[in-house]
């Protein structure tokens, strides 16, 4: 019997977790409403006894209310009749995830703590810069990839994110940025990156009905051309990837070598670099303006010598890929196996490619000292809890006094 192309690949022997748990429902048995496309809502509302005409209606105004205005109950929708919002607000909810926790880095970056309606922590980062700002959003609790750079890989895959708790995170990021309703114009968050944690194609299908949300024009009006995807190397996922989304493609490459990519992440041992890097010449819309992104962590004595970096262009050119590579300075973590190459050692490299013709920057690290810089993320559930840190805090005072 043949396999059934249309579900998501299993990666067999690398991933400890590979079949993620389904999210439960919600303990007041509502129907959630953000996540869903304007059809769906249609069809929740019939489904809770409303004649199907007034439904086509209503689920085109609570969509605009939701994704571009940003409301998060039915008394503020001021176009459906305030007799009927308690019977919405009885049957369906609005919510974003709980924020657990909010953190500011000294150079601006956000980290937000949230917290699933089912109890389950993830974590999401926007990134202020100066034209520009980079909400990074998760797509899954915990990771099953194992990067060993990587601080998010350390935890085991809990579950996907569904739709709404993905562009939930959009719409947290609008809110305390007081950003509704949608525009185009004169917005800080700008740009979104699925680099938060868990492997987004992984969660294929969930992802896709989230940035459809995102990028609709209606709705919360992000251009694909803005909204990046990072895979760790998904190969049978990818084409549907740039001809279902269409989002700009990111890939954690991060070596050059079998041994090596096999170590750090061991997705390679599934789908090796020269099937990676077919599956990115094969990308669909990718070309010299919307390049696709190699994503490169200096590890010192790993994957940082003059000879890996004359590989990488020879691996770049012998795929004729329009690429751009960012090199990333490892962001350490208690316990990692690694130590950050040094900044003399990640210039040359960067060298060595740029003079090949590649545009090979290097990333400047955010957020360090809140753990939300790229690798460092991972749930507070395996942490302290604050209010465990401020009881401590609060007997020490005591103590001293």
């Amino acid at each position: 019997m043949s396999a059934d192309t249309s579900l998501m690949p299993i990666p067999g022997p690398v991933d400890p977790v590979p079949v993620p748990r389904a999210p439960s429902s919600r303990a007041d048995g509502r129907v959630e409403l953000v996540g869903l496309p304007r059809d769906q809502i249609r069809e929740a509302l019939e489904a809770a006894g409303m004649e199907p005409r007034q439904a086509k209606l209503r689920a085109k105004q609570i969509w605009h209310w939701i994704y571009n205005r940003g409301v998060g109950e039915f008394a503020a929708m001021t176009d459906i009749a305030k007799a009927q919002q308690p019977w919405l607000a009885e049957r369906f909810t609005i919510t974003r995830p709980e924020v657990v926790e909010a953190q500011v880095s000294t150079d601006g970056t956000r980290k937000w703590l949230l917290k699933t309606h089912d109890g389950h922590e993830f974590e999401m980062v926007f990134i202020p810069d100066a034209d520009r700002g980079t909400l990074c959003v998760s797509s899954q609790v915990g990771c099953t990839l194992n990067c060993r750079f990587c601080h998010t890989g350390t935890m085991k895959l809990v579950r996907n994110l569904d739709p709404g708790e993905i562009v939930g995170q959009v719409m947290l990021a609008r809110d305390a940025l007081g950003e509704w309703p949608s525009s185009p114009d004169g917005r800080m968050l700008t740009n979104i990156v699925m680099m938060g944690m868990g492997e987004p194609l992984y969660n294929f299908d969930n992802v896709k009905q989230a940035l459809k949300i995102v990028m609709d024009g209606d709705g919360l009006g992000l251009s694909k051309r803005r909204i990046t995807l990072s895979t760790s190397g998904v190969v049978p996922m990818m084409e549907r990837c740039g001809d279902e989304i269409g989002v700009n493609l990111a890939v954690s490459l991060h070596a050059v070598t079998k041994d090596v990519r096999d170590e750090i992440v061991p997705l390679n041992r599934k789908y090796g670099i020269e099937q990676l890097l077919q599956a990115c010449a094969d990308y669909p819309g990718a070309n010299n303006a919307r390049r696709i992104t190699f994503e490169y962590v200096m590890l010192k004595d790993k994957n940082d010598s003059d000879a890996d970096a004359h590989e990488l262009v020879r691996l770049l050119k012998a795929f004729k890929l329009p690429a751009k590579v960012n090199l990333i300075p490892f962001n350490p973590w208690a316990g990692a196996p690694y130590e950050c190459s040094s900044p003399e050692r990640i210039r040359a490299f960067s060298n060595i490619v740029f003079e090949a013709g590649i545009s090979a920057p290097v990333r400047t690290p955010r957020g360090r000292d809140i753990d939300a810089a790229c690798g460092q993320l991972k749930t507070s559930a395996e942490k302290k809890r604050r209010a465990d840190l401020d009881r401590e805090a609060a007997t020490g005072l005591h103590d001293a006094a």
